[in-house]
């Protein structure tokens, strides 16, 4: 059998096995096993006696692939990133940025629910895991709305939708693994999330407003704050902006000349200057532990996902689909923008079944040199491109759509990871709850993707500084 067929009927029996519930780790852990064996014994021809030596060599590679490409400098950006913003939860800092958000725009209609999208906006700054910065405000925010009569659906709603915007804002762990994917650089990347995730608060926010007003009694406005109460809720969440300063500092001189360290030091920096926060506001060894074992628990759980995938990524080498994929999508007679949007699309659909990181794992080795071949190739110049911009340049642009359509399947169901976190948190909400209340955030994403895929410059202002 053709090797390409071979990687077909294999991917196609993941796909299967994510389906019927298998976690993603060890679904293509087996898939990819099984095709570097079955790809080897058939350049035996099948032969009876060669089975066992096919079998050696496969697990042999598979084994090897895992430490080789996880033992890298960059991917320790992530427990760093992790560590971060658990370290900022237990030093109060979270609660903090929530009180000045409040003081400051809770006057807005549906005010409350603003705040909340803005203070995890703050958080996914300091931390880069969405599923950390859901968790943190479903204890902090949402007794805050149901308090003043917010819905418990739409409340928890918004701490769902409000904690994909992790995905984005650096530090951002599916940035950093993106990066380590397609083997682009890690700082730009995340200079690159910078203004998109501020763009999709700010969509998140406008769609709050817009319903608070349309809607009687959606969101009733937080009013009776002075201009002093204000200024006062400042010097609290200012550690925050500090942090974010020294991890963006490291990673671009915005005077000038090189960076002052990597990300990797950056992201070590930002972790230490937290914990001594942390120390300073008091917190105690129960909870630095607990900090420790959250960061431990998730980096483990990311991990895991990468070591599995990357046995399925070197099976798909062998089996050249990542070709055949690119040759397949340069041959369609349809505009490459339009092919660029149904790319998108599809992942929209494959996030309804897979979790976000496990889903770029395995899908950018075979849609990354595609895209790329539509552009006019890796390394073709902006004027001799089919999307206006460089090679490189279009590499940061699509991880930041293809990252904006993970945060997309964050919130999706049946799938959601965000939605099942913040249930887990409260006792009083269902999953089901939860996925009614992010349903209008569909609009919102859908809008923020559109703008990004419209307007290029958004993405790719800042980083192009660098």
């Amino acid at each position: 059998m053709d090797p390409i067929d071979i990687g077909l009927w294999c991917t196609g029996a993941l796909f299967l096995l994510v389906v019927l519930g298998m976690r993603v780790a060890f679904a293509a852990a087996f898939a990819g096993l099984i095709g570097l064996v079955w790809i080897f014994w058939a350049r035996k021809g099948y032969a009876g006696d060669e089975f066992f030596w096919a079998l050696t060599v496969a697990v042999k590679t598979a084994g090897q692939v895992p430490h080789s490409k996880v033992a890298s400098q960059a991917l320790s950006l992530i427990p760093t990133f992790i560590l971060i913003g658990y370290l900022a939860y237990y030093a109060g800092l979270t609660r903090a940025l929530f009180e000045a958000a409040k003081r400051w725009v809770g006057w807005l209609p549906g005010g409350l629910a603003v705040s909340t999208v803005f203070a995890t906006a703050g958080f996914a700054a300091v931390s880069g895991a969405s599923v950390a910065t859901a968790a943190v405000f479903a204890r902090i925010a949402i007794p805050e709305m149901l308090k003043v009569g917010y819905d418990k659906r739409f409340a928890a709603g918004v701490v769902a939708a409000g904690g994909t915007l992790a995905s984005l804002i650096p530090p951002s762990a599916i940035l950093v693994i993106y990066a380590i994917i397609v083997e682009q650089d890690v700082g730009m990347l995340l200079l690159a999330g910078f203004i998109p995730g501020v763009v999709s608060a700010l969509i998140y926010g406008a769609l709050i407003v817009g319903m608070a007003l349309t809607i009687k009694g959606f969101g009733p406005p937080v009013r009776g704050f002075t201009w002093g109460q204000r200024l006062i809720a400042l010097p609290p969440a200012l550690p925050i902006v500090f942090v974010v300063v020294i991890i963006i500092f490291f990673i671009y001189n915005p005077f000038g000349g090189d960076a002052w360290g990597t990300p990797t030091e950056g992201g070590a920096l930002g972790a230490f200057v937290v914990f001594l926060m942390a120390l300073w506001r008091g917190m105690r060894w129960r909870q630095f532990r607990d900090a420790l074992l959250e960061t431990a628990k998730l980096s483990v759980m990311i991990f895991s996902i990468i070591w599995g995938v990357l046995i399925y990524v070197r099976f798909l080498g062998f089996a050249d689909l990542p070709g055949a994929f690119s040759d397949w999508i340069q041959s369609l007679d349809m505009a490459p923008m339009l092919i660029l949007v149904c790319i998108l699309l599809a992942y929209a659909v494959l996030g309804m079944f897979m979790d976000a990181i496990g889903m770029l794992l395995l899908t950018l080795p075979v849609v990354y040199p595609a895209v790329m071949a539509l552009n006019g190739g890796p390394y073709v110049t902006a004027a001799e491109s089919t999307f206006g911009m460089s090679g490189p340049m279009c590499a940061v642009w699509f991880g930041i759509l293809v990252v904006k359509m993970a945060e997309f399947c964050l919130i999706t169901p049946p799938i959601g990871l965000n939605c099942f976190v913040v249930a887990g948190v409260r006792d009083d909400i269902s999953v089901q709850d939860v996925f009614r209340g992010v349903t209008p955030f569909f609009v919102a994403d859908a809008i923020t993707i559109a703008t990004l895929v419209a307007v290029p410059g958004i993405v790719l202002w800042l980083p192009s500084q660098m």
